[in-house]
């Protein structure tokens, strides 16, 4: 057995989130809404719809998308201090809308800010919408000025934005902590 790539003694096998996958329908409208929303920057495109679309049985079986589904653009876009954005943009014949959080599956994007209202302002400046006003974290998670709000994309997806700058009740139990950006 080959053990040349077996994870050091008590190194932890993962570091952390490198990307998140967003499927778009208009993949120039997703990065201008998410460089107006939370600064990111456009790092380098895969595909681009000039290219011509990416389709066939071996982008479906590698994706595991159904039958007649092409890519039409990707895009990688970096955020400030955060994972990277790749965005997706698909032609597929049969296309559902976003995930609730009630779905199963990955269903929301949550980003920390330091300034809570003014991240929801730029949300709906670049065209999204907060779903309520910004509320207390619960439980666990509470503090005086711990809060968050979710908020819709353009096109539908969610989008969390949280704060939580002061000590939270569950840190009392345990040494282990979230990552802060």
């Amino acid at each position: 057995m080959d053990n040349s790539r077996a994870p050091a003694p008590g190194r932890p096998p993962v570091r952390g989130i490198d990307h998140v996958g967003v499927t778009v329908p208009d993949i120039e409208a997703a990065t201008d809404f998410f460089t107006r929303a939370l600064g990111a920057e456009v790092l380098y495109d895969t595909l681009r719809r000039a290219d011509g679309p990416n389709s066939g049985a071996a982008m479906e079986q590698r994706l595991g998308v159904p039958p007649g589904t092409a890519q039409r653009a990707i895009r990688m876009l970096s955020l400030p201090h955060g994972p990277g954005l790749e965005l997706f943009e698909f032609d597929a014949l049969e296309q559902r809308p976003p995930a609730l959080p009630c779905d199963l599956g990955w269903q929301h994007l949550a980003v920390y800010v330091d300034d809570l209202e003014h991240a929801v302002a730029r949300v709906e400046a670049a065209g999204g919408r907060a779903l309520s006003e910004p509320g207390p974290l619960p439980g666990p998670e509470a503090g005086p000025r711990n809060r968050m709000v979710y908020t819709h994309t353009p096109w539908g997806s969610t989008l969390e934005l949280i704060t939580y700058p002061d000590p939270q009740p569950y840190e009392e139990h345990t040494s282990r902590r979230r990552r802060r950006p």
